[in-house]
């Protein structure tokens, strides 16, 4: 997961391409450069003053303490140096024009220490919610029962909170069953509700004889702990989830989904196929605006086929005129040596398709049913552009 820097200069500049923060960096000395050369071919009376003082602040949000001092001297040395060279530094609004330079470049130093502090504490408390969703959401072994496994979680940009997308995968004995999830909201209060929703899905996994059981548990554990903490604002309300099992010994899954995006079946000759619920649902904590019984879809999973299951960061990421990103078609026609194959070229594709700018953390998880005498590599096809 990206991780953001508590830097003020590089937290300001976490977005700008490599052309553009030169830019940035050179503009304070360009300012007062440009403010020189006005004075010098000048008459007195005109003055470069407002050029002074407004290089500190540029540099205060963008520059650390140190960079930001050397600007406030800079500054300050040619506001009086140019005023000395003219000769007027005995008068009246020379006086003022470095009293303004000097307390502009004071605010100055003082908003580049509050915005170390703030980029600091943001550091700080991502740092903490990063580890504290490792702990809560590890990444599945590989190989599962019969099934090969893999799973992948993409932080958006580098200055977002981390989000609640989860996943997890369980050999239990009706099968190995599995969810992938996305809860409302971001930050620690996301985190906490991961971890609530991973342990009911931990137990209820092995103890539930059907999969509708197992939604049902998870539907209880988010509305107890909303109860528990006074009311669904103070937790977070619901969340998206999307169920599979499945079972040993037979060509089939099952999928409960609660308001999820839809998986997709990657079949072995380069065939999609989406899984559509047969019927709506309600995500999991959302149980207060009715009770709808879970019904459970029933699926073809024929050997050499791959599950993917994702979060809305994938479907909702944006190109640069707005288009929304398409991974069924964006996959279709293409074949991948195993999951994790899979998973790299999703997340290039993305990435390439975004321009690196994705909003939204997204969660991928790929589970293949490894065909008997299948090739242990196959050549990937080209992304579609």
């Amino acid at each position: 997961m990206g991780r953001r820097s508590a830097g003020g200069g590089k937290n300001g500049e976490a977005r700008l391409s490599p052309v553009q923060r030169r830019f940035v960096r050179a503009l304070p000395a360009l300012v007062i450069l440009g403010g020189a050369a006005f004075d010098l071919s000048t008459p007195p009376e005109y003055t470069a003053a407002p050029l002074y003082s407004a290089a500190p602040l540029i540099a205060a949000p963008l520059f650390s303490f140190r960079l930001t001092l050397l600007t406030v001297v800079v500054a300050v040395l040619a506001s009086f140096g140019l005023h000395w060279y003219n000769d007027t530094a005995g008068d009246v609004p020379a006086i003022t024009e470095n009293l303004t330079v000097l307390t502009v470049s004071a605010f100055a130093l003082l908003i580049n220490r509050a915005v170390q502090r703030s980029g600091e504490r943001l550091a700080s408390a991502r740092v903490i919610a990063e580890a504290a969703q490792k702990a809560v959401l590890p990444t599945p072994a590989e190989r599962i029962g019969a099934l090969h496994v893999a799973a992948r979680y993409e932080a958006a940009q580098a200055d977002a909170f981390i989000g609640g997308d989860l996943f997890a995968v369980q050999d239990t004995p009706y099968g190995v069953r599995l969810v992938v999830g996305d809860v409302r909201g971001k930050g620690l209060d996301a985190v906490e509700a991961v971890a609530v929703v991973i342990g009911a899905f931990r137990e209820a996994a092995e103890q539930e004889a059907a999969l509708e059981g197992v939604a049902q548990r998870l539907e209880r554990a988010l509305a107890r702990e909303g109860r528990r903490r006074g009311s669904l604002d103070a937790f977070e309300g619901f969340t998206t989830a999307v169920l599979a099992e499945i079972p040993g010994g037979r060509e089939r899954v099952r999928i409960v989904n609660r308001g999820h995006p839809e998986p997709l079946l990657l079949h072995v000759d380069g065939g999609l196929e989406r899984l559509t619920p047969s019927q709506a649902a309600l995500p999991l904590g959302m149980g207060d605006l009715g009770a709808w019984p879970d019904r459970v879809d029933d699926w073809p999973y024929p050997p050499g086929a791959t599950l993917l299951f994702y979060t809305d960061g994938l479907s909702e990421a944006r190109d640069e005129h707005g288009a929304f990103y398409a991974p069924g078609e964006r996959l279709s026609g293409r074949i991948f040596p195993g999951p994790g194959e899979l998973l790299d070229a999703l997340v290039d594709d993305v990435r390439r398709y975004t321009g690196g700018g994705s909003t939204d953390d997204m969660a991928l998880l790929a589970v293949s049913r490894p065909a008997e005498g299948q090739p242990e590599r196959r050549r990937t096809m080209p992304v579609v552009p």
